[in-house]
């Protein structure tokens, strides 16, 4: 007898006014397995998971579970019909406990106790079999990032879900972390759960999948087993060409000192101290990366460095101090130092949506004498300007009077990054620079970034994404809790020792553990 598949989809469409996120597509995921979904950003992979758990309806096509037709008008009904969905942004109440967030909205009647004393016994069964072991009394705001998401898999569990969708899970774990989920994702499976995994990360894909479906523009294009495929073939089939997944680049020659950090203090608008003290320094034709997991203080670090955040310290640029108060106002003042800022949000730090792609290209550098035309702005001759830089870092559309708002976040990208590498800088300053970006405009924009090296310049780069870090840096350096935790050849070092430091295992100790294996 054969089994029925968990979740069938068949000839599924789903259309936003003129904009077609899925058509017609069907796929099929076999019980007791992780199925992978991969594809580039609007890909509709998200917009497909939507429809299964409820939050939108398809305009055509059918959904099967364990054989039977559901109807699944809204989330409660995917509850129902045995579906959880982990979201990237987790549904959690920062303020309620662990105990008081498992059973919100899965309350038995209108008195609490009763309802806490059955979670708090069913919780501890759950995490006993499923190694998804959590404080019940912990409040949601002192858990680690990787402890809210095993909460969110908990509140899964407690409704008796025994189909999983996973978005993103592993984009804000550190390494460890991310094993741990791992390993607790194929004990889920073991027990006999079906795990969908959305992610973008074709390594945790191979290591992790029975079958992996790749989307491509809302249209299925292939559904292939995990044993039977390669990255390349997988990025092929998502990008639809060859891409390049390592970074091809030359052994650095760096030169002199261009950027000197002397203990460098930031503390927020709260009174919290966000970089604590630290010292790093960037020389010519080098790219130094700074790995951590996001709220480490890697950005107030870029806000800083970009004139954005004051501070206090020393920051000296081609041996001439800069000033670190008077927030906000020194922007200019780093673009006269040579320093370019390709912020870590672009659509808040970076662009201004509702403005064209041309006016965008040269914010902040909109009063060079280039760009005046007597008393006014020349208008024609930027737009002119801003048409060969979106043309040479092919932005798609390569319309200049588009808003930036109805370009995609790859293409957003590539406007910013127009911009600030155009300029010619001595350092250029980059977060996440892939965040959110297709794979084919990630090859181009390491690319970029490496042939801005090769030309002498100084890069600082700070990305969450260790696969980036390790193959573009000529220097890692690791932040935790405002620290630097320690230097790293990328050549002599790993993702394991990398991500120990990031948990903020000293430095010295990471050598030791990584040593002993």
């Amino acid at each position: 007898m054969t089994t029925a598949p968990a979740i069938e989809l068949k000839g599924i469409s789903k259309a936003f006014g003129p904009v077609q996120a899925n058509k017609d597509i069907s796929i099929s995921v076999q019980p007791g397995t992780i199925h992978g979904i991969i594809g580039e950003n609007g890909a509709g992979k998200s917009t497909l998971m939507s429809i299964l758990y409820g939050f939108y309806k398809a305009d055509k096509g059918e959904i099967f579970i364990k054989g039977q037709k559901t109807a699944i008008p809204d989330s409660q009904a995917a509850i129902a019909a045995g579906i959880g969905m982990v979201f990237q942004h987790f549904k959690l109440v920062e303020n309620f406990t662990v105990l008081e967030n498992i059973i919100l909205g899965a309350e038995d009647g209108g008195l609490l106790r009763p309802s806490l004393a059955k979670a708090r016994k069913e919780l501890a069964h759950l995490a006993a079999e499923y190694e998804l072991n959590v404080d019940p009394d912990a409040l949601i705001e002192n858990l680690s990032v990787g402890h809210q998401q095993r909460v969110e898999i908990l509140k899964a569990l407690y409704r008796q879900a025994e189909i999983l969708i996973l978005d993103e899970p592993t984009g804000v774990l550190t390494p460890a972390e991310a094993d741990q989920l791992f390993r607790i994702l194929d004990r889920l499976r073991e027990e006999g759960k079906t795990i969908i995994l959305i992610t973008h990360k074709l390594r945790e894909i191979m290591d992790i999948t029975n079958t992996v479906s790749v989307m491509r523009r809302g249209e299925m294009t292939a559904t292939v087993k995990t044993s039977e495929t390669s990255p390349e073939h997988l990025a092929e089939l998502m990008v639809g060409r060859k891409v390049l997944l390592r970074v091809d680049k030359k052994p650095a020659t760096p030169g002199e000192t261009v950027l000197e950090v002397e203990k460098l203090r930031v503390i927020d608008d709260k009174g919290v101290e966000r970089v604590k003290g630290i010292d790093l320094h960037v020389r010519k034709g080098e790219i130094l990366g700074i790995a951590g997991v996001a709220g480490n203080g890697q950005s107030e670090l870029l806000e800083v460095l970009g004139g954005i955040t004051d501070a206090t310290g020393t920051i000296r640029m081609n041996g001439t101090n800069l000033p670190l108060s008077g927030k906000g106002a020194h922007g200019q003042s780093r673009r006269h130092a040579g320093i370019a800022h390709v912020p870590e949000d672009r659509q808040r730090e970076g662009l201004i949506m509702e403005y064209t792609a041309w006016e965008n290209v040269v914010f902040g550098y909109h009063l060079d004498p280039e760009y005046q035309k007597g008393m006014l702005m020349d208008n024609a001759g930027i737009q002119a300007t801003a048409q060969e830089k979106m043309d040479r870092f092919d932005v798609r559309p390569p319309h200049p009077k588009l808003a930036a708002k109805n370009f995609s976040g790859g293409n957003q990208q590539k406007i910013v990054l127009a911009r600030e590498i155009e300029r010619n800088p001595d350092l250029l300053l980059i977060g996440q620079p892939t965040r959110g970006v297709d794979i084919g405009a990630i090859e181009f924009i390491h690319q970029q970034i490496v042939q801005l090296r090769d030309q002498g310049k100084a890069i600082l780069l700070v990305s969450v994404e260790l696969d980036e870090i390790l193959s573009l840096s000529d220097r890692i350096a690791v932040m935790f809790d405002g620290h630097m935790m320690g230097e790293r050849d990328p050549a002599k070092t790993d993702e394991k020792e990398l991500g120990l430091m990031m948990a903020g295992i000293s430095d010295t100790k990471a050598t030791q553990e990584q040593a002993h294996g």
